[in-house]
């Protein structure tokens, strides 16, 4: 499944931008859970993000991102591997188990990639699907690797949460989710970051990249850092909520259930939590405040963006380092009447990346070209010198890197069904054979399907993507 060679120049470029920072740079990888573009640098002026925002304005902001799969283990395969691949969170246990049985049968992860390339790998928080990459009742085991031969050292301090499984839905002080519908969907407590799970992965990290860049620092780093919120439940320092409580959120466009067939769910994982008895779909007043909680998350997560960002600052590292921002899917607040993710709207699908990399050329400028998480992998290795690999489904982004006007390329994601996202279309084929089509040139964006009306474009988009996912 490779996707066909979009940018002639890349390597070229690639040669121009790695010259232009120091020889064999180190790689900085921000993930963050559930991040919509719900961030001031990409419109949203009710949010507080003032650290991705200071980021962005030394990097290129991609816009029109878009991952794999709405859903996590899904979309960090394709992200961590440059491919496409299972569409459900095990999809990494499930290349484990393969490289179990046949190791040469399965192509390096990106991390594993540097690794061999003469980088020290090392991962803290939620990189991959289970926070600190093991498998297990509580996913502490050693010998159950999510992705064996990629990291040096892969952490994740539980503290008072007891183990990854406790923190990964952590609320404050210690508090683990053990039946959802008896753990509070959102939450603001008085105290400092530390009370929630993200702190203890922050300082971590800081940890790490003192070592990285002492000890350790003959070798370069490539360093993944996954930060958890905004994903549910919504529990973030109190002190974080705060800019949001007297604030007016915009409504929510196209807020009803769609009708007709499509990738509409009930929202489980959501409602699964304590919600007083509301519902957010006929209550606006908790509609607002889920919302807003969520916005709290969003800052609380910018927060640690700003910490690693500093301390990278101070060890004088930011002159050698490639930076990259990352949300893993995108999440519905209330679009579509879904509050969740797992569904192939623009609201899943849609999610930040920002790349900042020594020496881009207009820094701060956003690009409105499509891109895919399988770009990521190859665009890292042009950007360090390393050799592409050639097993990637991904193209290297940077042409856009140099010009934000450079083309981009349509978008393949997928779930229980297929998708392909171009500058103007989006096309969903279900297994059954039933087409949705939207135009969004339009204000009715992803709410009328005009598949029966355009057939030939349908069949078009249609080829387009079983080239995609079969080539």
């Amino acid at each position: 499944m490779r996707l066909p060679i979009l940018f002639a120049v890349a390597w070229l470029s690639c040669a121009t931008l790695a010259a232009s920072a120091a020889e064999r740079p180190n790689v900085l990888l921000i993930c963050v859970d559930d991040l919509r573009p719900e961030l001031n640098c990409f419109g949203k002026s009710y949010i507080r993000s003032p650290n991705i925002d200071a980021l962005a304005a030394r990097g290129r902001i991609f816009e029109r991102h878009y991952v794999q799969a709405p859903t996590c283990g899904a979309s960090r395969f394709a992200m961590l591997t440059g491919r496409y691949g299972p569409s459900d969170n095990g999809a990494l246990f499930k290349r484990a188990a393969q490289i179990a049985k046949n190791a040469d049968s399965v192509s390096a992860s990106m991390p594993a990639w540097f690794r061999q390339n003469g980088y020290t790998t090392v991962s803290v928080g939620k990189v991959s699907h289970h926070p600190g990459g093991r498998g297990g009742p509580d996913w502490d085991r050693e010998d159950q690797l999510e992705m064996p031969h990629s990291w040096d050292r892969h952490l994740l301090p539980a503290g008072p949460w007891q183990h990854p499984r406790g923190a990964m839905h952590g609320l404050a002080h210690g508090e683990i989710r053990h039946d959802p519908s008896k753990m509070d969907l959102f939450q603001s407590s008085e105290g400092d970051d530390s009370i929630y799970p993200d702190g203890l992965i922050t300082d971590e990290a800081l940890r790490q990249l003192d070592r990285l860049s002492g000890d350790d620092g003959e070798q370069p780093f490539f360093l993944a850092v996954g930060i958890i919120r905004p994903h549910l439940p919504f529990g973030a320092p109190a002190k974080y909520m705060q800019p949001y409580r007297d604030l007016t959120l915009p409504p929510i466009p196209h807020p009803q259930k769609p009708s007709g067939k499509t990738t509409w769910h009930r929202s489980g994982e959501f409602m699964r939590y304590n919600r007083w008895g509301k519902d957010p779909n006929h209550d606006a007043e908790f509609a607002t405040a889920v919302r807003k909680h969520y916005a709290a998350c969003v800052s609380y997560a910018d927060a640690q963006v700003g910490k690693l960002v500093q301390r990278l600052n101070q060890l004088g590292q930011q002159d050698n380092t490639i930076i990259v921002l990352w949300g893993d899917h995108g999440w519905h607040l209330g679009e579509h009447g879904i509050w969740g993710k797992h569904a192939l709207f623009e609201e899943s699908l849609r999610s930040p990346l920002v790349i900042c990399h020594p020496g881009l050329p207009n820094p701060g400028v956003a690009t409105r070209s499509i891109v895919e998480s399988v770009d990521i992998f190859p665009t890292l290795c042009s950007l360090s010198g390393l050799p592409q690999p050639d097993f990637v489904d991904g193209v290297s982004l940077t042409p856009i890197l140099q010009s934000a006007d450079a083309a981009g390329h349509p978008a393949v994601s997928y779930a229980k069904a297929q998708t392909l996202r171009t500058d103007t279309h989006r096309l969903i084929v279900h297994r059954d054979g039933y087409v949705e089509l939207y135009d969004h040139r339009g204000e009715d964006g992803e709410t009328t399907n005009i598949a029966e009306k355009h057939p030939e474009l349908v069949e078009a988009m249609l080829q387009q993507l079983r080239q995609r996912m079969e080539g």
